[in-house]
């Protein structure tokens, strides 16, 4: 039933009108045009004056920073409008707090009568319906609360299908053409990053990289997207820095893995977002195709995983920056530069906990030139390569070629009837809690079909893990024949190759050096031969503690 207004001429009315993407689910009633349709009857029929229509499209009831909402605020202010018509409350805002917040202070404050079609509200009467008007507003909250869980979950689906639902994809990437979900390689800046993965490989700093970019005058991301640029700029805008490279080094979509989740929103009520763990993040493996291949992606993590804060900002590259560390406390070895007797610089490793705590003797100072510790590492890697594809050698694995070749056929097709056998499981423990929820089963029998399925999908999982793991040690052996192969046929570049051999060097303070392969036949192999290492540094010079 339509209000009466018995002095129409005493107002200058404001007719506001929102409408969101959820509210055009529920048909043409909540549209635009049937919005103002209603409210210019409704003031035509009482005489009322229309100041403006102020209309916010596709803005959600929770949020009160609307553009027309504001530009409203603004004509209270200036007096120009005391009367505010909505067709129902949920329109003028679906958060209970701020909505109370103009309806019982703001607009009283302002002597603005607010008034409510659809809900029976006038604040210029005294009515029941007014005595109700807290709690019309918490069920809008509570509704919008609602499809705000909803949105989530349908959003956090598709991150755990590897849809891409973001902004912007990252840099090097755009939008699939005729899929916003998927992501292909934007050609025109695919060479910056393939470029940057290249020199972060080589073991050049990540500020290095934003130097060299920035002097070449490429556009940094934020500049390429033609982002909104900050009110108040600095020298350093639109620039390339290292925290940025670093971040994009890091990120696993160049090596074709979808990965998203990092932010989330503090509250259905907020916009304002906090950084999630990095074991929360949704990771999706060849979701679409990589700009950089998996074994440069992970030279590059092992780079950065070296990397240390440096006194005046120097950085030295050397083949070992990353994967060598003190034996006695664990840390990474930092290098300086020290002129030898020539007069020539040199680098040398030396322990950083002794470096910074020499008076406190944490350490010892492990000092080895590095040039020396290098090639006694590659002279080891080389041995221990040549004994683990030795003809000897290869013979048991002749004789174990079932094992190899035909056997993980088998345990692959095995494999296979675990996951749909746990599948199964799963799909009758859905049905028994449903078959629970609506009484078809009582608690007592739940509980034992419980009991029982568990177990099982307990055993699976377990078989799972095993042949997983079988799996994977037949594709690492393959792996490091061939990483070993290439390494030993390597004229150039054997120090990059090296490193995808190895997992760390220890340098002991006896100057000896002990090496971690990544793979652990070569491990195995390399506790066979038990090669002293002593005879390659016999000649390692040594820097006087006196110098720290």
């Amino acid at each position: 039933m339509y209000l009466e207004i018995s002095d129409p001429m005493e107002y200058r009315v404001a007719l506001y009108i929102r409408l969101s993407k959820e509210d055009e689910n529920e048909g043409p009633s909540q549209s635009v045009q049937n919005q103002e349709s209603m409210l210019r009857e409704f003031t035509e029929r009482n005489h009322l004056r229309v100041f403006d229509t102020y209309v916010d499209d596709g803005w959600s009831g929770s949020n009160f920073e609307r553009p027309n909402f504001k530009r409203m605020i603004s004509d209270i202010e200036a007096r120009r409008v005391n009367m505010v018509i909505t067709k129902d409350l949920s329109r003028l805002g679906r958060d209970y707090i701020l909505t109370g917040h103009y309806l019982e202070r703001y607009f009283p404050e302002h002597q603005v009568r607010y008034i409510s079609l659809l809900d029976g509200i006038d604040s210029g009467v005294d009515s029941t319906a007014n005595d109700i008007t807290p709690f019309r507003a918490i069920m809008n909250d509570m509704y919008a609360k609602d499809i705000s869980k909803k949105t989530k979950s349908v959003k956090r689906d598709k991150q755990r299908k590897g849809l891409f639902i973001g902004p912007k994809p990252v840099y090097g990437y755009k939008r699939h053409p005729t899929d916003k979900n998927k992501l292909v390689i934007d050609e025109e800046v695919a060479p910056v990053v393939r470029r940057m993965f290249e020199w972060a490989e080589r073991g050049l700093s990540a500020h290095y990289i934003a130097t060299k970019l920035n002097e070449e005058g490429v556009p940094s991301p934020s500049a390429y997207a033609n982002l909104k640029k900050p009110s108040r700029r600095s020298p350093y805008s639109g620039k390339w820095n290292s925290e940025y490279v670093t971040t994009m080094l890091k990120n696993e979509t160049y090596i074709g893995n979808m990965v998203q989740g990092r932010s989330m929103r503090v509250s259905y009520k907020s916009r304002k977002s906090i950084q999630r763990k990095p074991e929360d993040w949704y990771i999706v493996n060849g979701t679409h195709e990589p700009l950089v291949d998996s074994e440069t992606f992970q030279m590059v993590q092992m780079r950065l995983s070296g990397l240390v804060p440096r006194s005046f900002g120097r950085r030295y590259y050397y083949p070992l920056k990353g994967i060598i560390f003190c034996h006695e406390c664990g840390y990474p070895l930092g290098v300086v530069r020290h002129k030898n007797v020539e007069g020539k610089d040199v680098l040398y490793f030396i322990c950083r906990t002794y470096q910074r705590f020499s008076k406190l003797k944490r350490c010892t100072c492990h000092s080895m030139r590095e040039d020396k510790a290098t090639k006694a590492v590659i002279a080891k890697v080389k041995e221990v390569c040549r004994d683990f594809l030795w003809p000897e050698l290869l013979v048991p694995e002749a004789e174990r070629a079932l094992d190899v070749f035909i056997k993980p056929a088998l345990e692959e097709t095995e494999l296979c009837e675990v996951k749909e056998s746990m599948k199964t499981l799963t799909e009758n423990l859905d049905r028994l809690y449903a078959d629970r929820l609506s009484g078809v089963l009582s608690d007592e029998d739940f509980r034992r079909f419980y009991v029982k399925f568990d177990d099982e999908r307990r055993g699976l999982r377990a078989k799972q893990a095993w042949l997983e793991e079988r799996r994977k040690k037949v594709s690492c052996s393959e792996e490091a024949k061939k990483l070993a192969r290439e390494f030993l046929e390597s004229e150039e570049g054997a120090e990059e190759l090296v490193l995808k051999l190895i997992d760390r060097v220890e340098l002991t303070q006896y100057k000896d050096l002990i090496i971690h392969f990544r793979f652990e036949a070569l491990n195995e192999t390399a506790r066979r031969t038990d090669m002293d290492l002593e005879s390659d540094l016999e000649e390692a010079e040594e820097i006087g503690t006196d110098d720290y």
